[in-house]
């Protein structure tokens, strides 16, 4: 049996699962009934869906499951913030590997694996039970229709909430655009950024952005950040303006169909990474490139 631990937003982890080719339970946090019929599109053979509030505690989640891993061969998790989080608590409990940013399956017990943050692979077997974290949307699903048993279960968290503060209005995920132009620190002052926006609104993009410019000087918010300790996206193309490139934001982007740099040093690292490449100041270089496509898509 495989386990796997989803939210409703995250159940194309299950591509995994199909890949392994084994009976398969789902553990839907907090789902609702289209959730659990995507599980069985999916094939599902079992789905526990688990009330876990607002705050899913993997110290009650693990409570409230612990003794249907007994026959897991695989445990699969969602590579989020929550994710993360509880796939390490579980792995603690039970004592089995952790393994992290899966990539493919080379074999029974095999699998290759990002390292270097994100720059190179490496191959990592495994032996039993094992807890597997993949990015959504690394392993798309087919559909293989079934009809799962359903059953509702709570996890009454041992950690309550004090406090809420909502997202500012507008707020994106970035992990979903298909088309991605971000800022770095090529631009000048915040006031600049809005040569960014008017290139992404004529492209039908979304505005991400390099550490700097949302941890350091908080020009945007966390929603828009690229990187290791950020989001990891995989659009058909990105556009990297003013970024030189760290090892930290390339984690985050590497996986982009297409890379567009533009960036006024020819010796910044993030050319080695660019499908296509300007050496131009962006103040000069962005604003012209917008009207030409503002013409040539007639908008």
């Amino acid at each position: 049996m495989i386990g796997i631990f989803s939210f409703q937003s995250t159940l194309d982890i299950m591509g995994l699962a199909q890949r392994l080719n084994d009976e398969t339970t789902v553990f839907l946090l907090n789902g609702d009934e289209q959730a659990i019929n995507q599980a069985g599109k999916y094939g599902a053979s079992k789905v526990i869906n688990i009330e876990c509030g607002s705050i899913c505690d993997p110290a009650a989640l693990y409570q409230a499951i612990s003794s249907d891993l007994s026959n897991a061969k695989y445990l699969i998790f969602p590579a989020t913030k929550d994710g993360k989080t509880i796939a390490a608590y579980i792995a603690g409990k039970l004592g089995i590997p952790n393994v992290v940013d899966i990539v493919d399956v080379m074999g029974p017990g095999k699998f290759s694996k990002y390292s270097m943050g994100n720059r190179g692979a490496e191959e990592v077997e495994v032996d039993g039970m094992a807890a597997l974290v993949v990015q959504p949307k690394r392993f798309q699903p087919s559909e293989k229709p079934t009809q799962p048993s359903i059953e509702k279960r709570i996890a009454k968290p041992i950690i309550s909430l004090v406090g809420k503060e909502e997202k500012p209005k507008g707020s994106l995920k970035i992990e979903d655009a298909e088309l991605i132009v971000s800022v770095g620190r090529g631009f000048k002052k915040q006031d600049d950024l809005k040569i960014a926006f008017e290139l992404a609104e004529v492209l039908g993009a979304q505005v991400g952005c390099s550490r700097p410019i949302a941890a350091d000087l908080k020009w945007l918010s966390e929603d828009h950040w690229v990187g290791l300790s950020g989001h990891k996206v995989r659009p058909k193309m990105y556009m990297a303006i003013g970024i030189s490139g760290q090892p930290q934001h390339i984690a985050g982007m590497l996986e982009s169909r297409i890379v567009v740099a533009v960036n006024s040093d020819k010796n910044a690292p993030i050319f080695q990474y660019a499908d296509y490449g300007v050496v131009e100041d962006l103040y000069k270089f962005v604003p012209i490139l917008k009207e030409k496509l503002r013409k040539a898509l007639g908008k």
